[in-house]
């Protein structure tokens, strides 16, 4: 069976239509497609109400098992995507964050401004990444074979 993944793109240019959301379609490009269907791709502006709304949706409301999410992770004033995520998050799962800062920050160091996060709400893994597409395809392939593993001990399957 495959993962059900929703990609949301938090991005006000993006919101607006100023941008292309090249982050969102990296992620869904980058995800193998025998092992992940994905079932949903949004953009939220960076709005903290807007960005929890969509993550309790896709977790309650579609069964979404990893909500990937791109942008407003940085230290800007409206990068407010780990506060909102942490926010409808019942557990943390810092591991994917932590690995990420450490790991990118060996290919730069502004690795350490990020400050995704990620956690689960009932049965789906919620993991902030950055909003470049260079840093989406990075992380991604640091962390991807994971996912699966994670999905399944969050299912009630063992170690």
């Amino acid at each position: 069976m495959k993962i059900k993944v929703a990609v949301l793109t938090i991005s006000d240019s993006c919101t607006e239509g100023n941008r292309e959301d090249v982050s969102g379609q990296t992620i869904v490009d980058v995800l193998p497609e025998e092992a992940f269907e994905v079932s949903e791709k949004k953009i939220v502006p960076d709005d903290y109400q807007a960005i929890a709304e969509i993550l309790t949706s896709f977790s309650d409301e579609q069964g979404i098992d990893v909500v990937l999410t791109t942008g407003g992770t940085g230290l800007g004033p409206r990068d407010v995507t780990p506060e909102a995520t942490a926010s409808v998050c019942e557990r943390m799962a810092p591991g994917f964050s932590e690995i990420l800062r450490v790991e990118g920050f060996k290919k730069t160091p502004k690795a350490i401004l990020s400050r995704g996060v990620a956690g689960v709400r009932k049965n789906t893994l919620i993991i902030n990444l950055p909003g470049s597409p260079k840093a989406v395809r990075e992380c991604l392939e640091i962390i991807l074979d994971v996912i699966p593993h994670a999905v399944k001990m969050m299912h009630g399957g063992g170690h």
